[in-house]
């Protein structure tokens, strides 16, 4: 079951779009200070959202971000190849 928020914590009264959620994403990490995967997972608790179910909401360059941040923690493995010099 998903739980919205009181349209003055909305974007719009269906505030489950890709734009909308990613741009919910993008104003918590700048409010907040807290990085992707946080604002994310904060995101999720505050509205009774599965963090599983959330993917097909985020943008690009939100995807973007996220992974760089898992290769910054060491989550996942760094794509890039880099030269031995």
């Amino acid at each position: 079951m998903v739980k919205t928020m009181n349209p003055e914590e909305s974007p719009s009264k269906n505030f489950l779009t890709k734009k909308n959620f990613s741009k919910m994403v993008e104003e918590t990490v700048r409010k907040t200070e807290m990085n992707y995967i946080d604002s994310i997972v904060h995101l999720c608790e505050k509205n009774n959202i599965e963090v599983e179910d959330i993917k097909k909401y985020l943008n690009d360059q939100i995807k973007e971000h996220l992974e760089a941040e898992a290769m910054g923690l060491n989550f996942i493995r760094n794509t890039s190849t880099q030269l031995d010099v």
